[in-house]
């Protein structure tokens, strides 16, 4: 994050001392509050004026969407559709994904503009919970269920995946609770064991849940609650 005074400078290309003395005149204001500490750290999400005029203000953006099947989890494709093009907003070319699905599995998505935001979900110590629902062509036995919950070796990584919830719903149907991302993680699981994978289904990342009113593609901004929910979720896993 730059010094205030540096972003000053910077921004109206005018000496690091000129900008000093605006701080000292009281005629800059972050966030609404006047600044004089020329220490003071902001980020691009800060609002910074000077003598009520503007300098910068980037709006940190976070949306939900419904994944539908079909569509890539990537912000640019020379051959499918993105997720991004499923946005109208004139702003939808700042935002990056939170976590992908494959291109035919659907449901809950996150976008942001921010990256550090994104980065704190993804760190592996938040084990942030992904919540699906899956169908099978087969139902998994006892050996199965366990296996998911000791962790499953993928020979080709030389890796053992962190343990899995798997419940079943009904003899074709189950959820799965992951707390990480790897490629393919659920087809491969289930694979071990011979069991195709029909769909895939996102229903939850950590306390953020898909809102049933979303039509598959459609997308909203998460809610101030929503915000703060996963904040504490993954400070307290953190800690």
């Amino acid at each position: 994050m730059p010094r205030l005074d540096r972003h000053l400078s910077k921004q109206f290309d005018i000496k690091r001392s000129d900008a000093r003395r605006l701080l000292a005149q009281g005629r800059v204001q972050v966030n609404g509050i006047t600044a004089r500490d020329i220490s003071q750290r902001i980020n691009r999400f800060s609002v910074v004026k000077w003598d009520g005029m503007t300098v910068s203000s980037v709006t940190a953006r976070y949306l939900m969407l419904n994944k539908p099947a079909g569509v890539v989890s990537a912000t640019v494709d020379n051959k499918h559709s993105t997720v991004i093009d499923l946005l109208t907003q004139p702003w939808k070319d700042q935002l990056h994904i939170v976590g992908r699905l494959d291109f035919n599995s659907t449901g809950l998505m996150l976008l942001t503009n921010d990256g550090q935001w994104s980065r704190r979900l993804s760190l592996p110590a938040s084990h942030l919970p992904k919540h699906y629902h899956v169908t099978l062509d087969k139902a998994p036995s006892r050996d199965a269920i366990d296996a998911f919950r000791s962790g499953i070796y993928f020979k080709y990584e030389g890796i053992t995946t962190r343990p899995a919830r798997l419940r079943m719903l009904g003899e074709l149907e189950a959820e799965v609770d992951l707390t990480e991302g790897r490629y393919h993680q659920i087809k491969r699981m289930f694979g071990q064991f011979g069991i195709k994978v029909l769909s895939i289904h996102r229903l939850a990342v950590g306390p953020l849940i898909l809102d049933p009113l979303l039509n598959p593609g459609g997308s909203r901004q998460l809610t101030a609650e929503e915000l703060a929910s996963l904040a504490q979720h993954s400070h307290q896993a953190s800690s």
